[in-house]
C-alpha cells in the first residue's frame, strides 16, 4: 500500500440514500421545448414522428418557449453528490473521485500470447470534472473505462474510488457501487426492446429495493428532464437514436450517481443528434455531475473540459481544454431558421 492514500470517507452510500428529486416545471408537465442539448423530440406523443430528430421544431416551439425551458433546466438539480464525497472535502482542495496509481492490465491469450492493454497508468479525476479519454483503437482506453466502472480488475496497481480501495471490495460491494454510485452510458444504448422508456429507466432501482410506484415516479421525472416527457410509454423501436440514448442517460441518472461513465455515447448517432447528446452531458456537468467520456473522435472530446490521450496502454497527454465547444450554442445555430434573403426592415417612422 502506498502512504499517500486518499482520505477514506466516513459515510459510504446505503440503499436507503435517495437522490435529490429533480425539480419539474409547475404541475410536473413535460417540457414543451427542448432543454439545452436535450433534443427536439421531447414534446407530446402527437409531435414529430419517431426517427425524425428535429422534424417540425419550428412549427411546434417558439423562441420564448425554448427560453423558458432552458431557464427551468438551469434551476434543476439532477445529481446528488454522495455523502462520502462531501465529508472528504478538505480545505483548499477536494479529494479525487478517481485516483489511479500505476495501473496495469495484461490479457493472456492461450499459453504463450500476452497482451499488455495498460502499462502503468496513473490519473486523478476530481468532483465536477468533465474528462474525455481519447486514443485510437487498441490504445487501452476501453480497458481503462472497464476498470473505472468496476467491470474488471487490474493486473496490478491501485484504483481508489471515492476513497475506497476497489481491490479490497467484495463482489457484492462492487455490485452495490455500480448500482448506486456509478452511471453507465454505452454506444449501443442497451435498452430492453419490449419495455417502455419508463420501465427501462426504472430497472436499476429494482436492485435498490424500491417499490414499483416509487421507481416509476422517479423514472418519469428524470425522463422529463432529458426532454422525453412525451415519450414515457414508447418502446425503443418507437424512438429515434437520439431519443434512445437520452433514455439510456436517464437510466444512468435515476439512482443519483456521483460519477457518469460514457463509452462512445455518440458513436451510433449522426452529427446533429450528437450535438443534442453532448448538450445533455454538458448541462449535467454544469450541475455538478462528474463525467468521464471515452471517444476516438476529437470533435466530441472538444466538448469536455479536460482531455487525456492514450497510446499503447500509456497516458501520453493530459491537458485542460481552455475553450470547450458549447453544444447549446451549436444547437441553437442548427435550429435557428435562416434569414430570408431580399427582405429589409424599415426603421423609418410614419409621418
Amino acid at each position: 500500500m502506498t502512504t499517500n492514500d486518499p482520505k477514506q470517507p466516513t459515510n459510504w452510500p446505503s440503499s436507503a440514500d435517495e437522490p435529490t428529486d429533480p425539480a419539474l416545471p409547475a404541475g410536473e408537465k413535460p417540457l414543451s421545448a427542448p432543454q439545452p442539448g436535450a433534443g427536439v423530440n421531447g414534446s407530446s406523443a402527437g409531435g414529430s414522428m419517431p426517427g425524425q430528430d428535429g422534424a417540425g421544431f419550428h412549427d411546434q416551439t417558439t423562441e420564448e418557449q425554448a427560453a423558458l425551458a432552458r431557464k427551468a433546466l438551469a434551476k434543476t438539480v439532477l445529481v446528488k453528490l454522495e455523502d462520502e464525497q462531501e465529508g472528504a472535502i478538505l480545505p483548499g482542495k477536494p479529494s479525487p473521485v478517481i485516483a489511479v496509481r500505476d495501473l496495469t492490465k495484461t490479457y493472456f491469450l492461450g499459453r504463450k500470447t500476452r497482451v499488455q492493454a495498460l502499462r502503468g497508468v496513473s490519473l486523478e479525476v476530481y468532483p465536477g470534472e468533465f474528462v474525455a479519454i481519447m486514443g485510437p483503437s487498441g490504445s487501452g482506453k476501453s480497458t481503462f473505462m472497464n476498470l473505472l466502472g468496476c467491470l474488471d480488475r487490474p493486473t496490478s496497481g491501485e484504483y481508489w474510488l471515492a476513497g475506497k480501495l476497489v481491490s479490497s471490495l467484495s463482489n457484492d460491494q462492487l455490485a452495490r457501487i455500480r448500482n448506486q454510485m456509478l452511471g453507465f452510458v454505452f454506444q449501443g444504448f442497451n435498452l430492453l426492446g419490449r419495455a417502455t422508456a419508463v420501465k427501462n429507466v426504472a430497472l436499476p432501482m429494482v436492485y435498490s429495493g424500491l417499490p414499483r410506484r416509487e421507481r416509476e415516479r422517479r423514472a418519469r421525472k428524470v425522463l422529463h428532464l432529458v426532454g422525453l416527457g412525451g415519450r414515457l410509454d414508447h418502446k425503443p423501436s418507437e424512438l429515434s437514436g437520439g431519443q434512445q440514448q437520452r433514455v439510456a442517460i436517464a437510466r444512468a441518472l435515476v439512482n443519483g450517481p456521483s460519477l457518469l461513465l460514457a463509452d462512445e455515447p455518440t458513436g451510433n448517432l449522426d452529427s446533429r443528434t450528437s450535438v443534442e447528446i453532448m448538450g445533455v452531458l454538458q448541462a449535467l456537468n454544469e450541475q455538478g455531475l462528474t463525467i468521464v467520456l471515452v471517444t476516438h473522435d476529437a470533435n466530441v472530446a472538444a466538448y469536455a473540459k479536460r482531455q487525456v490521450g492514450f497510446l499503447d496502454g500509456r497516458i501520453v497527454r493530459d491537458e485542460p481544454v481552455l475553450t470547450p465547444r458549447s453544444a447549446q450554442e451549436e444547437w441553437e445555430a442548427l435550429t435557428t431558421p435562416p434569414a430570408v434573403e431580399g427582405t429589409t426592415v424599415s426603421e423609418e417612422t410614419p409621418e
